[in-house]
């Protein structure tokens, strides 16, 4: 239901945009975002973003990584430039999603995309 992509090996400072697009029959999708989970450690929040309102953001990833979603596409973005060796993780998509009219809200995860920074 959550594909993600873009994901890869970046030198340390470069940059990367993960995608992440959602299928299937959706009426709306109330909240999308990235989490990501490095080597060991647990899956922590990057940045979401809500159908109302401002981005949310993680102290790590503010000034750096920026979050944006088209909505006609169901698709959320996460640009992420000044990458450093600690950006390296598995990195998740996230939406929060109704199927029809005043349907029940659903939670999906995408299958996780691989970001390596590294010289």
């Amino acid at each position: 239901q959550l594909q993600a992509s873009g994901g890869g090996l970046v030198q340390p400072g470069g940059s990367l945009r993960l995608s992440c697009a959602a299928s299937g029959s959706i009426f709306s999708i109330d909240v999308m975002g990235w989490y990501r989970q490095a080597p060991g450690k647990q899956r922590e929040l990057v940045a979401t973003t809500a159908s109302r309102g401002s981005p949310n953001y993680a102290d790590s990833a503010k000034g750096r990584l920026t979050i944006s979603r088209d909505n006609a596409k169901n698709t959320v973005y996460l640009q992420m430039n000044s990458l450093k060796p600690e950006d390296t993780a598995v990195y998740y998509c996230y939406a929060d999603l109704r199927r029809y009219f005043r349907g029940a809200r659903e939670n999906y995860w995408g299958q996780g995309t691989l970001v390596t920074v590294s010289s």
